[in-house]
């Protein structure tokens, strides 16, 4: 379709628009301080001076603290401290990001967050931290549950995005949420996510969106399958004319990702496991980490390494350069699992999990030194300023250390209360740490004579000739009857925008690799937005856009408006199982999110049903989304039913509005929960496996922000009762959330079925 000149004119303009918006950047940094958990120049150093070198817990340079428990980094801008943490107890804890004054350490402005359907345990809250952005002062922070959010300065809400049920983001345990990084107008987070179509595998992905409108622009995927989470934060620099970033990955990589377009440009093999310390950039794209798991060529445990990344693809050639083995420069056997290190100059300071200070250098990997801190450490990680480390460990210890190539002298060694997690902050005379009881505040009163001078900002390189266009949105998510705008802009080879787009033209596009080869229920209109078509629908797909013979791609997906009925008689059970010898499955709906490898349609007993796959264990417990994630005030219905006997059963369910309504197999039980070890209640009822059952719920919110979870579970072929069968109240009830599908075959030995799903309105 070719657009009039009207539209061409309006789709110039938006360009010109973001073209405008990405220099602005580039003319000064507006907004200074401890904008990121790595500090100014991402690598835990600042140049501030005249900083104190010795304090006292409620005495000497204690300036203030507040009752907050945390377990990451405060950060700084101007006068406004911002960290993230958690309060309550039990069901009512919730996370928080909470802006105090500096000064006074008072509270401006606070903002709750509740979890919902993570595998969080022992109060592993708020193990992230905020960022700031440099240009508009605004605060963006990442929660456990995956809700992703931007604030203005004021505590405005610029927008959010459920990872979770919009991309799929996976939770874990440990908790470990990591910082968004800020570069230019976009803001980029990561986390392993089984999203929908070719991103359906479980990968450690990355995600920018634009800051201000927060529109998607570019999804990453740059390593391989991961065997753990990783809450490494992404550090940014310029590689032949691109701005990329250097970051550890889930899958045991070090990775570098074009920070404009996602292009993975090289990846090397680090470990097996997830790497969670952040990488420090050295001279010549020199990238030094560490670890503290099992060795790829050795038995040994941990190691720090120098590893040559400065390399780029021949031209042409698609995915990242897979680096040898022999890029690694040095090695030493120091190890830790989650804590950064910090550089100065050629000087890399390090504390290991046996609590030990060390220090290395940088050219040859030779450790100078190590000093005895403490017996252990885990993601506590120290910072360098004023000729000093400030170093927390995680036994509540906080030291003040005067390096040298000879070793740290100790000026001062505080206790605090509770437990070091994250990193120190620093800005205006000012020294924070926060602890898994209270946030810190030590230092001098007033204004710092040695703040440093405002950082250079560096000018891009001039953009090349076009190559190709990006179209923003990427990926959209709609409804029947809804629009979608697109801004199309042309950028050259290293991702940097040229000013100019010709007569772009839109059509639908399967991928070559695409599973089920279907398209979406929209088309364009002559204004150029794309339009859903109004019968209610799901559908998912994606569309290329071309102009003077470039293209770009985007895709996306049309969720149904209530009701929503699916009951798969409608899909064609052909496809041969890999696994299986005889059996024949379909694909579960593309538009779901997290439902490929993990679900299935098959036949049993002449219907067609969706099936808990069983060839994956990292699978064996299944979160799948099928409505919007806006959606509120509706009754979720399907019939389930689990294989087993009196002595194993799994567990099988729905989710309404972020909680689980479960029947519980070996529990005998049907339960309610959000996370277990927050919200989880269980009345008792007896199912037999090999029967249908019925299974209904609704969520009841009130203006206070109370709820009530209903549900009731009945035989199918019995009467539905009149009373609910459990009823559990929440102090704070989730307002809105997707409806879902759960699934839980423990050590994936017995499978569940789920059928004719009904959602209609309260």
């Amino acid at each position: 379709m070719v657009l009039p000149r009207k539209t061409i004119g309006a789709l110039l303009l938006a360009a010109a628009v973001w073209v405008q918006s990405d220099a602005a950047v580039h003319a000064a940094a507006s907004v200074q301080g401890w904008l990121n958990w790595r500090g100014p120049d991402q690598n835990g150093r600042s140049l501030e001076t005249n900083l104190v070198d010795s304090f006292t817990v409620n005495g000497t340079n204690h300036l203030w603290a507040y009752a907050l428990p945390g377990r990451g980094t405060p950060v700084i801008a101007g006068n406004r401290v911002y960290a993230f943490g958690y309060d309550g107890e039990g069901v009512e804890l919730r996370e928080v990001l909470v802006c105090l004054d500096a000064d006074t350490g008072s509270k401006l402005w606070v903002h709750h967050f509740n979890d919902f359907i993570s595998d969080v345990i022992y109060n592993r809250y708020s193990i992230g931290s905020p960022t700031i952005d440099p240009e508009t002062g605004n605060v963006y922070i990442l929660t456990s549950p995956g809700v992703f959010a931007g604030f203005t300065a004021y505590g405005r809400m610029l927008w959010q995005h459920s990872m979770m049920e919009a991309f799929g983001r996976l939770t874990f345990p440990n908790g470990r949420t990591g910082a968004p990084v800020i570069d230019d107008n976009l803001v980029i987070v990561r986390g392993i996510t089984t999203n929908w179509g070719r991103q359906g595998p479980a990968r450690d992905r990355f995600y920018a969106f634009h800051k201000m409108s927060g529109r998607h622009v570019w999804a990453s995927t740059p390593g391989v399958r991961p065997t753990d989470s990783s809450f490494s934060m992404p550090v940014l620099s310029w590689l032949h004319g691109k701005r990329v970033f250097y970051c550890g990955t889930g899958c045991g990589n070090i990775v570098c990702v074009n920070a404009r377009t996602g292009e993975p440009l090289a990846r090397f093999q680090f470990l097996t496991g997830g790497v969670n310390s952040s990488v420090l950039i050295y001279k010549d794209h020199r990238i030094i980490t560490i670890h503290g798991k099992e060795n790829l060529d050795t038995s040994e445990i941990g190691r720090m390494a120098a590893i040559q990344m400065g390399v780029q693809a021949d031209g042409g050639n698609l995915g990242p350069v897979v680096l040898e083995p022999a890029a690694e420069i040095w090695r030493n056997p120091l190890g830790i699992f989650t804590s950064s290190p910090v550089l100065v100059d050629n000087r890399v300071y390090q504390v290991t999990h046996t609590g030990n200070l060390c220090c290395v250098d940088a050219d040859s990997g030779k450790i100078l030194w190590q000093k005895k801190l403490s017996y252990t450490q885990l993601h506590a990680s120290p910072i360098f300023a004023d000729g000093k480390l400030y170093v927390p460990m995680k036994d509540g210890s906080f030291y003040v250390l005067r390096p040298s190539d000879a070793g740290a002298e100790e000026l001062c060694k505080v206790q605090l209360e509770g437990t070091c997690l994250g990193a120190p902050a620093v800005w205006d005379g000012k020294i924070y740490v926060h602890t898994t009881k209270k946030l810190y505040c030590f230092g001098k009163r007033g204004r710092n004579p040695g703040l440093p001078p405002a950082p250079a900002v560096a000018q891009p390189p001039q953009p090349g000739p076009a190559v190709r266009l990006q179209a923003i949105p990427s990926e959209f998510l709609l409804r029947p009857g809804d629009t979608q705008s697109f801004t199309i802009r042309t950028i050259d080879a290293n991702g940097h925008v040229v000013p100019d787009v010709a007569n772009p033209e839109w059509e639908k596009f399967i991928p070559p690799t695409a599973k089920v080869r279907v398209k979406m229920n929209a088309d364009f209109d002559d204004a150029g937005r794309l339009v859903v078509a109004a019968d209610n629908k799901p559908s998912a797909g994606a569309f290329k856009v071309a102009a003077a013979g470039l293209n770009g791609f985007v895709r996306g997906r049309v969720l149904p408006r209530l009701p929503i009925r699916e009951n798969f008689e409608s899909f064609n059970v052909s496809v041969p199982h890999k696994l299986e010898s005889n059996v024949t499955f379909a694909y579960p709906p593309l538009p779901w999110i997290g439902a490929r490898f993990k679900w299935e349609i098959r036949e049993r007993d002449g219907n067609k049903i969706l099936t808990k796959t069983l060839d994956r264990i990292l699978f064996q417990r299944t979160t799948t989304f099928i409505g919007h994630p806006d959606m509120k005030d509706y009754i979720v219905q399907a019939d389930v039913m689990s294989d087993g006997n009196r002595r194993i059963m799994s567990t099988v369910g729905v989710v309404n509005q972020r909680y689980i309504i479960a029947l519980k197999g070996n529990w005998q039980q049907l339960e309610v929960s959000s996370n277990h070890d927050r919200l989880k209640v269980g009345v008792p009822f007896a199912w037999r496996p090999g029967v249908w059952y019925r299974l209904k719920t609704r969520v009841d919110t009130a203006g206070d922000g109370t709820g009530f979870i209903r549900a009731r579970a009945w035989e199918r072929d019995g009467a539905e009762p009149d009373d609910w069968t459990i009823e559990v109240p929440h102090r704070y009830a989730h307002m809105r959330g997707s409806p879902g599908l759960f699934g839980f075959s423990p050590q994936s030995k017995k499978r569940v079925y789920i059928d004719n799903i009904v959602i209609t309105p309260n």
